[in-house]
Parts: C-alpha cells; structure tokens; sequence
C-alpha cells in the first residue's frame, strides 16, 4: 500500500521533477499547497500557467521575453554583443548595473561528451547578427568551465576574420563555477577586466 493517497503522491512527484528539490523537498512543498487557501492554490497554479503561455524566447538574442523582441534588444546600444549560455546568465549581468549593449543566449554549450555540437547552440544566428554590421565587440561570458572555453575559442576563432574585437570576461569567475551564483562584485570585476582573445 502506498504511503501517500493519489493526489498527494503525484503533487510530489511534480515537485520532484524541479532542479535541486528530492522527495522529502517535495512532500513539504506538497504539504504547504494542502495547506494554502484554495485562492492562493489557484494563484499559484495560474502563475505556473502563464508563465508557459505567454514567455516565450527574444527573436534577435534568445532571452526570455513577452513580446517578439525584448526591451534590451530595442533599447540598447547594439555594437556590443555579450554571448551567455543561458537567460539565467543575462539576469545575473543585469543586476549589475554596469553593461549597456546587448545580449546573445546560445541556450547551451559545445560539449562533445554530451553530444552538444556547435549546430546544436544559437552560433549561427549570433553570426548573422555581426554580419548585419555595426557590432564592433562581442564578449564572451561563457562559463568558466571547459565546456564554457571551449564555445567561447570556438567562437572567437569564427568571429576574428570578420574584424571584430572578441573579449573574454576576466578570470574573476572561478573555474568550474557558474554565474548565476557569482557574487555581485567578483561578477562586475570579472565583466570590466575582460580580455581580448
């Protein structure tokens, strides 16, 4: 017989399937949703709901968005493109204050091990945005991790003959670690000493 009835046990095995959150996580998170007030349930729920229906991915960088092309990409100084691997990673830059031009998300990283190949990341539409012209700099904030070098080498070896300036953010950035858990000043540090490669 099982534990836990039906409803329970499958409210926790969707919780389970969230990053970080086991089944001991799961069954207080199930816990806390019993014990809501069946408004808060449903705003909760109708979050989950609208999050799905109407986020959707920038047309020109890949970044989370609720229009065709977000605010960053129509407001910003487009002659300086940061490559990241994810929009979790043009969050984590932005609560900076500091940068000014406009991102790339590549939702991804080269990674043979896995099977990720450079046709499997946005690297085409990223060269398609710098032979558009007027991109005199792209940054690459890649994680510092091996998978994170190797895209930013792969890339910056594609973008040099178009004579642009291809900068690495600096090292400040532990290795292995990823950037949306760096903290505020090591990140800022990391994005104003970035170096050409």
């Amino acid at each position: 017989m099982d534990v836990f009835i039906e409803p329970i046990g499958r409210l926790m095995n969707e919780f389970s399937k969230l990053p970080g959150v086991g089944m001991k996580t799961a069954q207080r998170y199930a816990y806390k949703v019993i014990a809501m007030p069946e408004s808060e349930a449903r705003a909760f729920a109708e979050a989950i709901i609208n999050v799905k229906r109407k986020v959707r991915f920038c047309k020109t960088c890949g970044n989370f968005t609720e229009d065709d092309v977000c605010a960053i990409c129509r407001t910003r100084d487009k002659s300086t493109i940061c490559v990241v691997k994810e929009p979790k990673d043009v969050i984590a830059l932005e609560k900076l204050h500091e940068y000014r031009g406009v991102y790339h998300v590549l939702h991804g990283v080269i990674d043979p091990m896995n099977g990720v190949t450079p046709n499997d990341i946005r690297i085409k539409e990223l060269l398609q945005r710098v032979g558009e012209g007027g991109v005199k700099e792209v940054i690459m904030a890649t994680n510092p991790d091996v998978e994170g070098e190797a895209t930013a080498m792969y890339i910056a070896k594609l973008l040099k003959p178009l004579g642009i300036t291809v900068t690495r953010i600096s090292r400040g950035v532990p290795i292995g670690s990823e950037l949306e858990y760096a903290d505020e000043a090591t990140l800022a540090r990391a994005l104003m000493e970035r170096k050409q490669i």
